[in-house]
């Protein structure tokens, strides 16, 4: 054992202890160096296939960062809503009664002067041709004035004249006979004043008679024609108020629309100015908005701008402001100490579309970006 641990060297130690020299002495890029260059290579190397989820990582994480900075720095858009409206009829009668007969349906076009309601009431019939009797009583007794005094009349009014003076005669001799004898003494003053009262009496017969006659010849008056007019003229009213009322008691349609609501069915008592039928007028549509008084200052009318209607899978509008609310109203109110700012009012604003869309309905949305709407 000691010698084994001094100084000298077994066969296989000189052998290992040679081997550094001869490799030394060796060139530097000869083929042996390979081992070295090989375990300089760095334990935890991976290849390109195992580092691509790590580089798609880091770039979604990027992205949604750079989004998400992009999306907090950019301006947001100040969209206003509006909605499409259209001229709406609530279709009433002046009359009441039952309805009759509805010959339209819900969703139906109709044309101008198409029958929409009819409504039965007996009464106003029966009152009609009261009027319609009336009017014929004054028009005979119009007939009647204006032919004047009938002949028969006259001659008889002539006749009782022509007696009045004869009674006149006698009264006359009648009391000249009395008179003499009065005179005489051969008659009491009584019989005299009677003769002379009967005298009287045949004198103003005569001019009764005389005044009767002269009316008969002359007809009537002036002002009994006047009346006589006016109550043919009194009566053609009463027939027109009355057949005014039977005219309403068929209701028509305005101008050319669409049928939106039946508001009775036949069979209902109706009472006047209730609604009836609703009517949709679609060709005269547009846009409104209610637009924040801010927003207002920098419209006027006759501009133009697109709108987008959902609808109608987003498609753009052009439309023109033709209204601008004289007043604004307190739509949403906003408190000034609550917010510091000022109450603000909005305007009804009407923009008509310039070309006209027949897919368009009312109560579409219609969206505008406000800052970029020009």
């Amino acid at each position: 054992m000691d010698q084994n641990f001094g100084g000298q060297r077994g066969p296989s130690e000189l052998s290992n202890a040679a081997a550094p020299e001869k490799n030394e002495s060796a060139p530097r890029d000869a083929t042996p160096r390979a081992p070295l260059q090989a375990k300089k290579q760095p334990k935890d190397a991976r290849p390109a296939t195992a580092r691509t989820p790590s580089i798609i990582v880091g770039l979604v994480v990027a992205g949604v960062v750079g989004l998400s900075i992009w999306y907090l720095v950019r301006p947001q858009p100040l969209l206003v809503q509006g909605e499409v409206d259209a001229t709406r009829f609530d279709i009433a009668a002046r009359v009441d009664g039952r309805v009759g007969e509805i010959p339209v349906e819900r969703g139906q076009d109709v044309a101008a002067g198409a029958v929409l309601v009819k409504i039965d009431n007996p009464e106003t019939i029966a009152k009609n041709e009261q009027a319609l009797a009336a009017k014929i009583v004054a028009e005979a007794q119009l007939a009647n004035i204006n032919v004047g005094t009938r002949a028969e009349v006259i001659a008889a009014r002539k006749a009782a004249l022509e007696r009045a003076q004869a009674s006149v005669v006698l009264a006359q001799k009648t009391y000249d006979r009395t008179s003499q004898l009065a005179e005489h003494g051969n008659a009491p003053q009584a019989r005299l004043d009677q003769a002379t009262d009967s005298l009287h009496e045949s004198e103003r017969a005569v001019d009764q008679a005389k005044s009767a006659y002269e009316q008969a010849v002359n007809g009537y008056t002036k002002e009994e024609r006047e009346i006589a007019v006016a109550n043919v003229q009194k009566a053609v009213a009463d027939v027109a108020a009355v057949q005014s009322i039977i005219d309403q008691m068929v209701v028509y349609a305005p101008v050319p629309s669409q049928v939106y609501k039946r508001n009775v069915e036949p069979g209902e008592y109706v009472s006047p100015g209730v609604p009836l039928v609703t009517l949709i007028d679609l060709n005269d549509l547009w846009v409104h908005f209610d637009l924040r008084e801010d927003l207002v200052k920098s419209l006027k009318v006759g501009d133009r701008f697109a709108v987008r209607v959902p609808a109608l899978a987003d498609r753009r509008i052009t439309v023109e402001v033709r209204l601008i609310a004289t007043k604004g109203e307190y739509a949403s109110w906003r408190a000034t100490r609550a917010t510091g700012d000022f109450d603000l009012r909005t305007f009804s604003i009407r923009a008509y579309p310039v070309e006209k869309v027949p897919e368009l309905r009312p109560g579409m949305s219609a969206y505008v970006d406000w800052q970029q709407r020009k």
